[in-house]
C-alpha cells in the first residue's frame, strides 16, 4: 500500500481534530453554490459559532472511520462540513442557531442541501437535523427557565412576607378575644381596692349620741348621784350610835 502523503496525513489530523473540539458537525452539499453564495454563508454561520469548511471527501472519511463514526453514505457530492465549537468573542456556539441558519439559507438557497451530521456522540440524519432547527435556541431557553424559577421564588417570597402580617393579626386578634373573655370586671375591682373605710359622720354621730341621752335620763342621773348620797346617810349613823354609847 502507498504511504499517504504528508499533506494528506496533516489533512486527516485536522479534521479528526476539530470533529472530538465541537460540539456538533453538520454536513451539507453544495452543488451549484457561487463563490458568493459560499462567502455569505460563512458569515451568517461564523456569527452564530460556527465554522464552514470544505475537504475531499475522501480525507474526511479516513478521519471519521478513525473515529468510529459511520457517516460515509452522507460524505457524497460536493461535501461540506460546519463545525460547531466558539464564537468569534470566545463564547460557546449554540447548534441550533447554526442548523436555523443553515436551514433559512437552504429555504432561499434550494441547491444547499441539509444531509445530517453528528452532536455529541450521536449520529443525525436529515430529519433530525430539521427538527433541531426548529427547536429554540439557547438564549431564549435559558430565559424561559430562569423565567420559570423567578415565578416560584416570587410567590415563596411574597409568602414569607404575608407571613409576619397574618400572624400580626391573629396575635392581635387572640389577644382582643382574650381581653374580653378573660378580663375582671373594673368597676367591682375600683370598688373594693379605692373605697376608704366607712367612717361615722361627725353629724351623725353627735345625733345618736343626744338620742341615747335622751332616751334613758334616769340611769345616768342615779349613776351620778346615788353614791353620794348613800355616803352621807353611813357618815350620819356613825355619829349616832357614838352618841348613845357616851
Amino acid at each position: 500500500m502507498e504511504n499517504p502523503r504528508p499533506e494528506k496525513v496533516a489533512v486527516v489530523d485536522e479534521v479528526k481534530d476539530r470533529f472530538q473540539a465541537s460540539d456538533a458537525v453538520i454536513i451539507t452539499e453544495y452543488r451549484g453554490l457561487t463563490v458568493q453564495d459560499l462567502q455569505g454563508l460563512r458569515t451568517s454561520l461564523r456569527a452564530a459559532g460556527g465554522e464552514y469548511r470544505v475537504y475531499k471527501n475522501t480525507l474526511v472519511r479516513r478521519a471519521t472511520s478513525s473515529l468510529d463514526l459511520a457517516l460515509d453514505e452522507q460524505l457524497l457530492g460536493p461535501t461540506a462540513l460546519t463545525f460547531v465549537g466558539q464564537k468569534a468573542d470566545g463564547t460557546p456556539g449554540d447548534v441550533v442557531t447554526v442548523a436555523k441558519a443553515l436551514k433559512a439559507f437552504a429555504k432561499s438557497n434550494p441547491l444547499l442541501v441539509l444531509k445530517g451530521g453528528v452532536l455529541g456522540d450521536s449520529l443525525l440524519d436529515e430529519a433530525a437535523l430539521s427538527r433541531l432547527a426548529e427547536v429554540a435556541p439557547r438564549e431564549e431557553l435559558l430565559a424561559r427557565l430562569a423565567g420559570g424559577m423567578a415565578a416560584p421564588m416570587q410567590n415563596f417570597a411574597s409568602l414569607l412576607n404575608a407571613i409576619p402580617q397574618k400572624m400580626a393579626y391573629a396575635l392581635q386578634a387572640l389577644i382582643e378575644a382574650g381581653g374580653a373573655s378573660d378580663a375582671p370586671e373594673p368597676v367591682a375591682e375600683t370598688a373594693t381596692a379605692d373605697e376608704p373605710t366607712a367612717e361615722a359622720d361627725p353629724a351623725d354621730t353627735a345625733e345618736a349620741g343626744t338620742t341615747a341621752d335622751a332616751a334613758d335620763p334616769a340611769v345616768d342621773t342615779d349613776q351620778d348621784e346615788t353614791p353620794a348620797d348613800g355616803g352621807d346617810a353611813v357618815e350620819a349613823s356613825a355619829d349616832d350610835a357614838a352618841q348613845e354609847q357616851e
